[in-house]
């Protein structure tokens, strides 16, 4: 088990801020980080991914491991998250169709866009394991399947040439703004939530910042020196979300999605705001984590288990969202809802690590058989 560090406990940090946030009207959502800024946790999210893809691909000695390993590794964590996002689905589909039956409201089958399974299972279930199917707030793991199988060629090509990697993650971002490039939804007509073409880049700088942090001490001195402008985009992203203003998807110029606060498609505004967050916090870690020593804990917990904390973060997001709409919400309500929420997700990292550790039972050995046991004996 990983000691408490910096990448953990803001993974941790932004499982909590979606579990919340996924729980629409709750009154804890408007104290998430999210309410005061263009960018969310979501960035927060796919940026730590990068830089863990970074890290996970070096041994111990800080040495980039055998290209073949770091190939298979990363296709064995796609098929993981792959895994995870078809048993979500699964579990989520089962929980609205079993609210719809215990409330008698066969309109909640309609929630977060699980209409089209019920109405038509068959196309749907084959969209479903193709991902191009997706419920409302079941959305990420998607993305997060296709940035992970590219992840191989992103490590392989930075290797060769860190340059080349962001042109290439900058064009194909570029390209996708202007041109709208995205993949298509199907059975239903539309496009991802998330734009795996445009986020990749995060992901890409994610995995870069690690990459050029790590060989350049000029580079970890520059760091520290950029905290002021962070804080002031950070400044900026607060004065645009509190005063509700942004750019009006009508009026914008084309290509509009270059003007715009798109999160689908994570328009520039979104991407210099979450930088600006990443300067102006770099350092909030080491200085509050000897202070908060319990809570850098927690959250460092929730952050190295991070796919299984996400998983039941998400059906316990939507259970959250039945109870809220059976009892009609209220402060005691969101109270018990995320309170009953965090110490799940906590127990779910700690449940993750306890059976990692537990002992596997052993297998006698053949010779070592009972005499009791052998065919002969039976005789």
């Amino acid at each position: 088990m990983r000691e408490p560090n910096a990448i953990d406990f803001w993974r941790g940090f932004a499982l909590i801020t979606i579990f919340i946030n996924h729980i629409p009207g709750n009154v804890f959502e408007r104290y998430t980080f999210s309410q005061y800024g263009i960018s969310d946790a979501a960035e927060l999210f796919v940026f730590l991914a990068g830089w863990s893809i970074g890290l996970a691909t070096r041994g111990r000695d800080g040495q980039p491991e055998p290209r073949l390993t770091t190939v298979l590794r990363l296709l064995s964590r796609t098929i993981e998250v792959y895994r995870a996002q078809l048993t979500i689905m699964a579990l989520a589909l089962a929980l609205i169709a079993g609210c719809a039956l215990y409330l008698d409201n066969p309109l909640i089958l309609e929630w977060h866009n699980a209409g089209g399974f019920f109405a038509d299972p068959i196309q749907t279930m084959v969209g479903v394991v193709l991902l191009t199917h997706q419920l409302g707030f079941f959305n990420i793991l998607p993305l997060y399947v296709v940035l992970i199988a590219i992840a191989p060629a992103v490590v392989l090509i930075g290797r060769v040439s860190r340059l080349l990697l962001l042109a290439l993650s900058l064009s194909l971002y570029g390209a996708s703004l202007v041109f709208e490039w995205n993949f298509p939804s199907w059975p239903g007509e539309g496009d991802w939530f998330f734009d795996p073409l445009c986020w990749q880049l995060l992901l890409v700088l994610g995995f870069l910042s690690n990459e050029a942090t790590r060989g350049s001490e000029r580079l970890q001195r520059l760091w520290p020196r950029l905290m002021p402008l962070g804080v002031v985009i950070v400044t900026v992203g607060v004065v645009l979300a509190v005063l509700e203003l942004r750019p009006d998807p009508m009026l914008a110029p084309e290509p509009r999605l270059v003007f715009t606060f798109d999160k689908t498609y994570l328009s520039p505004a979104r991407l210099i705001h979450f930088c600006g967050m990443v300067l102006a916090f770099q350092g909030v870690y080491a200085l509050i984590a000897p202070r908060v020593g319990r809570l850098a804990r927690f959250l460092s917990g929730l952050g190295r288990n991070s796919l299984a904390v996400f998983s039941m973060g998400s059906l316990l997001s939507l259970a959250g969202q039945f109870v809220r709409f059976q009892t009609g919400g209220g402060i005691f309500v969101d109270i018990s809802v995320v309170g009953f929420g965090l110490i799940a997700l906590g127990f779910t990292a700690w449940f993750v690590e306890w059976r990692s550790r537990r002992p596997r039972p052993t297998r006698k050995a053949p010779d070592a058989a009972s005499p009791a046991d052998s065919p002969s004996s039976s005789a």
